[in-house]
Protein backbone atom coordinates (compact mmCIF):
# COMPACT_ATOMS: atom_id res chain seq x y z
CA UNK A 1 0.00 0.00 0.00
CA UNK A 2 1.45 3.45 -0.73
CA UNK A 3 2.54 5.52 1.79
CA UNK A 4 0.39 8.60 0.78
CA UNK A 5 0.71 11.84 3.30
CA UNK A 6 -1.58 15.14 3.54
CA UNK A 7 0.67 16.92 0.47
CA UNK A 8 0.06 14.50 -1.80
CA UNK A 9 -4.15 13.89 -1.31
CA UNK A 10 -4.27 17.43 -1.16
CA UNK A 11 -2.15 17.79 -4.43
CA UNK A 12 -4.20 14.88 -6.26
CA UNK A 13 -7.45 16.93 -4.90
CA UNK A 14 -6.61 19.55 -6.71
CA UNK A 15 -5.93 18.03 -9.73
CA UNK A 16 -9.16 16.31 -9.73
CA UNK A 17 -10.86 19.57 -9.10
CA UNK A 18 -9.13 21.10 -11.99
CA UNK A 19 -9.66 18.31 -14.64
CA UNK A 20 -12.93 16.83 -13.47
CA UNK A 21 -14.84 19.90 -12.67
CA UNK A 22 -16.81 20.80 -9.34
CA UNK A 23 -19.89 19.64 -10.68
CA UNK A 24 -18.96 16.14 -11.35
CA UNK A 25 -16.27 15.70 -8.58
CA UNK A 26 -18.37 14.43 -6.27
CA UNK A 27 -20.09 11.90 -8.00
CA UNK A 28 -16.41 10.81 -9.18
CA UNK A 29 -15.49 10.19 -5.47
CA UNK A 30 -18.73 8.54 -4.84
CA UNK A 31 -17.58 5.48 -7.54
CA UNK A 32 -14.64 5.76 -6.68
CA UNK A 33 -15.56 4.57 -3.45
CA UNK A 34 -17.67 1.65 -4.46
CA UNK A 35 -15.26 0.38 -6.76
CA UNK A 36 -12.69 0.81 -3.64
CA UNK A 37 -15.21 -1.25 -1.77
CA UNK A 38 -15.67 -4.00 -4.49
CA UNK A 39 -12.54 -4.67 -4.48
CA UNK A 40 -11.52 -4.88 -1.05
CA UNK A 41 -14.62 -7.66 -1.22
CA UNK A 42 -13.26 -9.95 -3.89
CA UNK A 43 -10.02 -9.48 -2.05
CA UNK A 44 -11.42 -10.61 1.08
CA UNK A 45 -13.49 -13.33 -0.94
CA UNK A 46 -10.34 -14.61 -1.99
CA UNK A 47 -8.28 -14.80 1.12
CA UNK A 48 -11.39 -16.71 2.79
CA UNK A 49 -11.08 -19.00 -0.23
CA UNK A 50 -7.57 -19.76 0.39
CA UNK A 51 -7.77 -19.91 4.27
CA UNK A 52 -10.68 -22.78 3.80
CA UNK A 53 -8.69 -24.53 1.30
CA UNK A 54 -5.70 -24.53 3.56
CA UNK A 55 -7.94 -25.53 6.37
CA UNK A 56 -9.27 -28.16 3.79
CA UNK A 57 -5.96 -30.25 2.81
CA UNK A 58 -4.84 -29.61 6.52
CA UNK A 59 -1.94 -26.81 6.02
CA UNK A 60 -3.42 -24.87 9.43
CA UNK A 61 -2.80 -27.83 11.34
CA UNK A 62 0.64 -28.27 9.64
CA UNK A 63 1.39 -25.17 10.68
CA UNK A 64 -0.01 -25.94 14.59
CA UNK A 65 2.27 -28.91 14.84
CA UNK A 66 5.36 -26.71 13.14
CA UNK A 67 5.17 -23.54 16.22
CA UNK A 68 4.25 -26.10 18.43
CA UNK A 69 7.86 -28.07 17.44
CA UNK A 70 9.63 -24.64 17.35
CA UNK A 71 8.68 -23.55 20.86
CA UNK A 72 11.73 -23.22 22.95
CA UNK A 73 10.11 -23.83 26.28
CA UNK A 74 8.77 -27.13 25.14
CA UNK A 75 11.57 -28.36 23.75
CA UNK A 76 13.66 -27.79 26.61
CA UNK A 77 11.48 -29.83 29.11
CA UNK A 78 11.13 -32.38 26.33
CA UNK A 79 15.04 -33.17 26.54
CA UNK A 80 14.70 -32.77 30.57
CA UNK A 81 12.37 -35.40 30.68
CA UNK A 82 13.80 -37.27 28.39
CA UNK A 83 17.05 -37.26 30.31
CA UNK A 84 14.97 -38.12 33.17
CA UNK A 85 13.17 -41.13 31.72
CA UNK A 86 16.90 -42.78 30.10
CA UNK A 87 18.26 -42.47 34.23
CA UNK A 88 15.55 -44.19 35.59
CA UNK A 89 16.10 -47.08 32.84
CA UNK A 90 19.82 -47.17 32.91
CA UNK A 91 19.07 -48.15 36.71
CA UNK A 92 17.39 -50.96 36.68
CA UNK A 93 18.96 -52.94 39.71
CA UNK A 94 17.80 -56.28 38.72
CA UNK A 95 19.72 -56.14 35.50
CA UNK A 96 22.78 -57.41 37.97
CA UNK A 97 23.38 -59.90 39.92
CA UNK A 98 21.69 -60.37 43.63
CA UNK A 99 24.13 -59.44 46.18
CA UNK A 100 26.59 -57.97 43.96
CA UNK A 101 28.23 -54.36 44.69
CA UNK A 102 26.93 -52.97 41.54
CA UNK A 103 23.53 -54.08 42.11
CA UNK A 104 23.65 -52.38 45.69
CA UNK A 105 25.07 -49.21 44.19
CA UNK A 106 22.13 -48.87 41.29
CA UNK A 107 19.34 -49.71 43.67
CA UNK A 108 20.76 -46.61 45.42
CA UNK A 109 20.97 -44.55 42.58
CA UNK A 110 16.91 -45.76 41.92
CA UNK A 111 16.33 -44.40 45.19
CA UNK A 112 17.95 -41.32 45.21
CA UNK A 113 16.41 -40.72 41.35
CA UNK A 114 12.73 -41.36 43.08
CA UNK A 115 13.66 -39.67 46.23
CA UNK A 116 14.94 -36.28 43.73
CA UNK A 117 11.61 -36.42 41.36
CA UNK A 118 9.34 -36.87 44.59
CA UNK A 119 11.14 -33.98 46.06
CA UNK A 120 10.71 -32.33 42.76
CA UNK A 121 7.53 -32.75 42.36
CA UNK A 122 6.56 -31.93 45.82
CA UNK A 123 8.56 -28.33 45.25
CA UNK A 124 6.01 -27.69 42.05
CA UNK A 125 2.68 -28.38 43.42
CA UNK A 126 3.72 -26.21 46.36
CA UNK A 127 4.31 -23.46 44.22
CA UNK A 128 1.66 -24.35 41.97
CA UNK A 129 -0.64 -23.57 45.43
CA UNK A 130 1.48 -20.90 45.94
CA UNK A 131 -0.17 -19.33 43.28
CA UNK A 132 -3.43 -20.41 43.47
CA UNK A 133 -3.98 -18.81 46.94
CA UNK A 134 -2.02 -15.63 45.52
CA UNK A 135 -4.14 -15.79 42.66
CA UNK A 136 -7.58 -16.83 45.08
CA UNK A 137 -6.55 -14.07 47.56
CA UNK A 138 -6.18 -10.97 44.73
CA UNK A 139 -9.82 -12.17 43.79
CA UNK A 140 -10.92 -11.64 46.93
CA UNK A 141 -8.85 -9.76 49.18
CA UNK A 142 -11.79 -9.25 51.58
CA UNK A 143 -12.59 -12.74 52.56
CA UNK A 144 -9.70 -13.54 55.93
CA UNK A 145 -10.92 -17.40 55.71
CA UNK A 146 -8.56 -17.73 52.85
CA UNK A 147 -5.52 -14.96 54.19
CA UNK A 148 -5.67 -17.05 57.40
CA UNK A 149 -5.50 -20.62 56.25
CA UNK A 150 -1.60 -21.67 56.39
CA UNK A 151 0.36 -22.51 53.70
CA UNK A 152 3.17 -25.32 52.90
CA UNK A 153 6.51 -23.02 52.21
CA UNK A 154 8.70 -24.64 49.53
CA UNK A 155 12.31 -25.55 51.40
CA UNK A 156 14.72 -25.60 48.76
CA UNK A 157 13.83 -24.14 44.99
CA UNK A 158 15.65 -25.73 42.76
CA UNK A 159 15.53 -22.88 40.27
CA UNK A 160 17.25 -19.95 42.09
CA UNK A 161 15.17 -16.66 41.81
CA UNK A 162 15.79 -13.47 40.08
CA UNK A 163 16.47 -10.93 42.43
CA UNK A 164 14.21 -8.41 43.12
CA UNK A 165 14.57 -5.01 40.82
CA UNK A 166 15.61 -1.83 42.66
CA UNK A 167 12.67 0.59 42.52
CA UNK A 168 13.16 3.52 40.19
CA UNK A 169 13.25 7.21 41.88
CA UNK A 170 10.33 9.44 40.85
CA UNK A 171 10.30 11.09 37.58
CA UNK A 172 11.40 14.90 38.13
CA UNK A 173 8.70 16.99 36.60
CA UNK A 174 10.58 20.41 36.81
CA UNK A 175 8.84 21.98 39.80
CA UNK A 176 10.15 19.83 42.43
CA UNK A 177 12.28 21.87 45.06
CA UNK A 178 15.47 20.38 45.64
Amino acid sequence: MPDIGMMELLVIGIVALIVVGPKDLPKMFRTFGQVTGRIRGMAKDFSRAMDEAAGETGMKDLGKDLRAMANPKKMGMDAVNKAFDGIEKDIDPTQFEEGSETRAMAEKRLADSKAAREQADALRKAREDDIRNAKLAAVTPGDASASATPVPAATADPVAAEPAPEAAAEPRTGTDQG
